[in-house]
């Protein structure tokens, strides 16, 4: 494969290495269905072609032409077509719902990638653009540590992935802010990072820099963003004879001795570690620290509803496969778009407030988080399908 696929996508086979360039700048490279469909045929495509040994993804900018070294690198990916989500909805149009279940599909082939998969994490890097990279974390047990089978940060899955960010990386997971919740994986990755930040990181959609995605284990390597072109044509370039040796070689040249242990945060545990999110925010409103009066502000703005259930989201999900994960966040994200008709929804709401009148004036229902009654969040997590008849009953 090789050429311009749609523009949105730029699909690229050098040597061993299988290359994409997520190219829809203007758009800070959001993804559209035909983005996922392009990425997952690549992918495919590459497990099965036995001249292919190792896969390298990026993002580009909004400067210089397409296609230019000063278009290339700069930024990731900042999640899902929202937009699209909005106009979805009330057209009926049920490419909404091929969206999520090809998205989260692809989420999961990332994951169980045989190959090496490099993910150049420069700039934007959220939502769904996070799944494109987060989802190669293997969960393994660690010792003293209540969330038995979080991940490690040397734990990757076979393909030996390695995600590098730089000194520009802005991450989060920032769905709350939209009446969502963070998908992709979302409950997978966050579940395992050290101690409660996947809470914390959740329920705020906090954006963080490459040294707290180190902390978090929610990234490899950092490097200066000068020397992502060296590296990209160097992994180009490079004539591997199989995956293993591919393998080899990256970790010999980027990741030997440079393995940082993830960290917890005690600051962020003392609250996030609480039961619910009513006894987090009265225990941070009741705080003297600048910090946890911030964090307090931060969680009053978004939908009290969708803080209730990410919370829930992430520690069902400390318990379960990615496969699992996945399938649930799919029912979850079904109940976002129709467990309320239309507008009444808090993805619906969260999305005009924040991308169509641009008011950033949410209203939200319930309006306060004292408001939330029992049964409201657990709704979500109750599957419209079978299990024979799931979207996603083939992941594995």
């Amino acid at each position: 494969m090789s050429g311009e696929t749609g523009n949105e996508v730029l699909v690229e086979q050098r040597g061993n290495a299988g290359l994409i360039t997520l190219n829809r700048p203007k758009a800070l490279n959001a993804l559209s269905l035909r983005m996922i469909r392009t990425l997952s045929a690549a992918l495919l495509a590459w497990r099965d072609d036995p001249a292919v040994h190792v896969v390298a993804i990026r993002g580009s900018n909004k400067k210089g032409q397409p296609g230019t070294p000063e278009s290339l690198f700069g930024g990731f990916c900042a999640g899902g077509d929202i937009r699209f989500f909005h106009q979805a909805v009330f057209a009926g149009d049920s490419a909404l719902d091929d969206f999520f279940t090809e998205e989260y599909a692809l989420n999961h082939l990332i994951h169980t990638y045989p190959k090496p998969y490099v993910a150049f994490m420069d700039g934007v890097v959220m939502g769904g653009g996070m799944g494109l990279c987060q989802g190669v974390a293997l969960g393994v047990p660690r010792e003293n540590d209540e969330g038995a089978g979080r991940a490690s940060p040397s734990a990757r899955a076979q393909g030996a992935h390695v995600r590098i960010v730089t000194e520009h990386t802005k991450m989060a997971m920032p769905e709350t802010n939209i009446g969502l919740f963070p998908d992709v994986g979302g409950g997978y990755f966050l579940g395992r990072c050290p101690g409660h930040a996947g809470e914390y990181l959740a329920l705020t959609g906090e954006v963080i820099g490459a040294d707290e995605a180190l902390d978090y284990g929610l990234a490899d390597i950092k490097v200066d963003a000068a020397r992502l072109p060296e590296l990209w044509e160097a992994l180009a370039g490079q004539a591997f004879a199989s995956a293993a040796a591919a393998k080899a070689w990256i970790a010999s040249q980027w990741t030997v001795g440079r393995t940082q242990p993830v960290k917890l945060d005690s600051r962020i545990d003392s609250y996030f570690a609480l039961q619910s999110v009513k006894h987090m925010i009265d225990a941070l409103e009741a705080s003297p620290d600048p910090w946890a009066s911030k964090t307090a502000a931060t969680l009053r703005k978004r939908s009290p509803l969708m803080l209730h259930v990410t919370l829930e989201q992430i520690r069902r999900a400390r318990g379960m496969s990615l496969a699992d994960d996945l399938r649930m966040e799919r029912d979850m994200v079904h109940h976002c778009f129709h467990l309320r008709p239309g507008a009444a929804g808090e993805t619906v709401e969260g999305i005009r407030a924040l991308a169509i009148d641009k008011d950033h004036k949410p209203q939200w229902n319930p309006a306060r988080i004292e408001d939330v009654k029992p049964g409201m969040a657990e709704a979500f997590f109750a599957s419209p399908w079978t299990t024979q008849a799931h979207p996603l009953r083939g992941l594995k």
